[in-house]
């Protein structure tokens, strides 16, 4: 049997859209016994009914293509920590257990540099799967030829998630997006982005979190979609303890980035503050996926 546990990702993270992302201290935990059919069991709501056509299946037929090896049937059993359609990657999670099932199966041993590209092209970007794979923060670049990431083990930074009660589905938040910029906002956006990364590998969060709140790509397409944003952005700008504060994901959950030491008094002030959100002190996750295969 094969055990894996996979943490949550956030991305998109201000002007690092599609290419930003940071592993959480929330996991999905996957069991897998080769059987003599496919099944997929889940006591999570929502998750119960799973057909054999999800996303994990998917992705485990996708890599068995990629890697031009069959994909024999298994058992799948699932307990998820990971809130679905809030912006924690919860898909990503699922696509890297699909990656992990089929190299199980085929009795292959792969990097994890190419788990990555296999998650990039079926994703389409890599800043989801690559921190839920290795942990921690990663900056990469999804081509069609080729996925680069440069991967940061540690941040050091802590965080508190702003969670609304509604869902937000992906493909919505990514429809009212503009198919194209104006060349000097693209440059300006481009240059806040080249400069919050660096902040980033600097280990200067005060910088990263000012940079992450004057995005052009993706979040002033879609504040609107987000409950009292303006207030949260204004309510981070004068707190003593906060760096600065981003969608996650796609939202609509707003991640807000604080002194580490300072997540939970955060917490409780912006809890007050915005009583229509749930806030959770959350933490990068330094260790990606975790695999045991354990003897029947």
């Amino acid at each position: 049997m094969l055990a894996m546990t996979i943490p949550a990702s956030t991305a998109n993270l201000g002007p690092g859209f599609d290419s930003i992302g940071m592993a959480l201290d929330r996991y999905l935990h996957v069991d897998v016994e080769r059987s003599d059919s496919w099944s997929f069991h889940c006591d999570n709501p929502g998750l119960e009914n799973l057909g054999p056509n999800n996303l994990i299946y998917q992705a485990a037929a996708f890599t068995a293509k990629h890697l031009e090896t069959s994909l024999l049937p298994c058992r799948v059993s699932m307990k998820n920590d990971i809130p679905l359609s809030k912006g924690f990657g919860s898909s990503a999670a699922a696509i890297v257990a699909g990656i992990e099932i089929a190299c199980y199966c085929a009795d292959r041993t792969v990097s994890q540099k190419e788990k990555v590209r296999i998650g990039s092209l079926f994703e389409g970007h890599p800043d989801n799967v690559a921190p839920s794979i290795y942990g921690g923060l990663i900056v990469g670049a999804h081509r069609d030829h080729r996925t680069d990431i440069i991967h940061v083990s540690e941040p050091k930074v802590e965080l508190v998630a702003l969670i609304p009660p509604e869902i937000l589905e992906t493909k919505k938040a990514r429809g009212i997006l503009p198919k194209q910029l104006q060349f000097k906002q693209a440059i300006q956006t481009s240059a806040l982005s080249n400069v919050m990364t660096a902040a980033i590998l600097a280990n200067n969060w005060s910088l990263a979190g000012e940079l992450m709140m004057e995005d052009l790509y993706h979040q002033p397409y879609r504040k609107h979609l987000i409950p009292h944003w303006s207030d949260i952005m204004n309510f981070v700008k004068d707190h003593r303890f906060s760096y600065g504060a981003a969608l996650s994901g796609a939202g609509p959950t707003v991640l807000c980035f604080v002194e580490q030491g300072s997540g939970k008094r955060f917490a409780k002030e912006v809890q007050r503050r915005f009583p229509y959100y749930q806030a959770e002190v959350a933490r990068p996750a330094t260790v990606g996926t975790a695999l045991s295969v354990v003897q029947a």
